[in-house]
C-alpha cells in the first residue's frame, strides 16, 4: 500500500472545506476495519485512509503548515500503513471505570503478544507488538498497542481463495475467539494485501 507524502495531504485551508465530508467517509470506512475482541478489547485495522485522516487532524489541531512539521507527522504515522504482506492495527484495551481499568491492565501484562489471527486452518499469526516503543512492563500493560501481523504467501493465497478469517486473544486472564470474522471486515483486510 502506498505511503503518504506531502502531496497526498490537503493544505489546512483545503482540509477546512473538505473536513466534514472526509470525516464521514473515514468513519464509514472504519466500520469495516473495527474488530471487537470481546467486550473490552478492539482491533482497529489501519490503512492509508485512516492514517491520512489522523495526520490531517493532527495538522489541523496543531496548526502545522511548515514542511518540517508535516514531515514529522508523516514519519510518525506512515509506519502504520500496511506494506502489502501484513496488517497493522491499533489494539485498545477499554474499561470505562478507571479503577477497573487499572486493575485489568495490571492483570493483562503481555496481552498484546497474545492476540492472534488465523486464515482457514493455517497456523495462527501472532503480532509483532509496539515496534516504536515499549508500552508494557512487568507490572502493567498499556491500554493502547500497535500491532503488525506478518502474513506468508500461503496465508495470503488462502485468504484470496476465500478461506475464512478468525481472530482472538489467548491470555491467561482473557480468552476470546471470533470464528469467523465478519465478511465485511475480511473483505476490507483482503484489500490491504494487494
Amino acid at each position: 500500500m502506498e505511503k503518504l507524502d506531502r502531496q497526498s495531504l490537503y493544505s489546512l485551508e483545503q482540509y477546512s472545506g473538505l473536513r466534514d465530508q472526509f470525516r464521514d467517509d473515514v468513519m464509514a470506512h472504519k466500520r469495516n476495519r473495527r474488530l471487537a475482541l470481546g467486550t473490552n478489547a478492539t482491533l482497529y485495522f489501519e490503512d492509508r485512509m485512516t492514517m491520512q485522516y489522523q495526520i490531517q487532524e493532527m495538522l489541523r489541531i496543531e496548526r502545522i503548515f511548515e514542511a518540517e512539521g508535516i514531515q514529522e507527522e508523516l514519519d510518525a504515522y506512515n509506519p502504520l500503513i500496511p506494506d502489502g504482506s501484513n496488517w497493522k492495527a491499533t489494539f485498545m484495551v477499554e474499561f470505562p471505570d478507571i479503577d477497573e481499568r487499572r486493575a485489568m491492565l495490571a492483570s493483562l501484562v503481555g496481552v498484546e503478544d497474545r492476540v492472534w489471527l488465523q486464515i482457514g486452518d493455517l497456523q495462527p499469526v501472532w503480532p509483532i507488538a509496539d515496534e516504536d516503543l515499549e508500552r508494557s512492563d512487568e507490572h502493567k500493560t498499556s491500554a493502547v498497542h500497535f500491532l503488525r501481523f506478518e502474513l506468508n504467501a500461503d496465508q495470503i493465497m488462502a485468504l484470496k481463495d476465500g478461506a475464512p478469517l478468525a481472530a482472538g486473544i489467548d491470555h491467561d486472564v482473557c480468552k476470546v475467539e471470533i470464528r469467523p470474522v465478519a465478511e465485511n471486515i475480511r473483505q476490507a483486510l483482503l484489500a490491504d494485501l494487494d
